[in-house]
């Protein structure tokens, strides 16, 4: 199991067990993550389920495609750096003891 911890808009802190193999996504819908609705469920067409990552894991995750930068450009207005769309993010040790902040708005 891979120990995930997200970080709410009001900076509450829950802390997950995640099964590899899923996505980010998954994991906040299983655990009722406040703030990712995952309207697309997973297909990368919304933005609903916009995550920022901390900084130390950018390099550790598979890069940032083509489509999710748009679709981040186009429907995440709190943008920053660190910003994943959390379906495009599979679970595995590189997310082990990772902090993931959900934004205050989409």
């Amino acid at each position: 199991m891979t120990n995930i911890t997200f970080m709410l808009p009001d900076g509450s802190k829950l802390a997950c067990n995640a099964s590899e193999g899923l996505s980010l996504m998954e994991v906040a819908l299983q655990n009722s993550v406040t703030g990712i609705i995952a309207e697309c469920n997973g297909a990368a067409a919304c933005g609903t389920c916009h995550v920022i990552v901390d900084e130390h894991l950018w390099s550790e995750l598979d890069p940032v495609g083509e489509h999710e930068n748009d679709m981040l450009d186009f429907t995440a207005s709190a943008r920053e750096p660190g910003s994943r769309l959390s379906c495009q993010i599979k679970v595995d040790a590189r997310l082990n003891g990772a902090l993931v902040r959900i934004p205050t708005e989409l």
